[in-house]
């Protein structure tokens, strides 16, 4: 059985995964874990004249579906949402605004990460 501990902490390194891997390709991060009353945002980052909002899902099975599966059309929904509120509070403005998601798999001790870009 999975402790919710556990659980936290894999999303946790996940999130810190995904972070590294989007600062190696030159984005600055603006934002993590982004809060408001309607929900989070786990990483808000620029690439080049675009805001990204990233969406990041870390499994350690495949016995729920894949990480990218779990980002379901309700959960974009949401995200889109909260996007607009995250812009409202902001002085800066985008040229383009998109979500991303990047999927982490944990195969023992090894990581498979994928990058969807565009989903939304």
């Amino acid at each position: 059985m999975v402790t919710l501990a556990a659980k936290d902490d894999l999303g946790k390194r996940g999130e810190q995964m995904a972070v590294d891997f989007l600062r190696a390709r030159g984005w600055e991060v603006l934002d993590r874990n982004w809060r408001c009353r309607e929900g989070e945002l786990d990483i808000v980052a620029r690439d080049g004249q675009a805001l990204v909002v990233v969406e990041v899902k870390t499994r350690s099975g495949r016995t729920h579906g894949t990480a990218l599966e779990a980002v379901n059309p309700l959960k974009l929904a949401r995200l889109r949402f909260l996007v607009g509120r995250w812009l409202a509070g902001q002085a800066v403005r985008f040229d383009t605004v998109r979500v991303d998601v990047i999927a982490l798999e944990r195969f023992g001790a090894a990581y498979s990460l994928h990058h969807e870009r565009g989903v939304c």
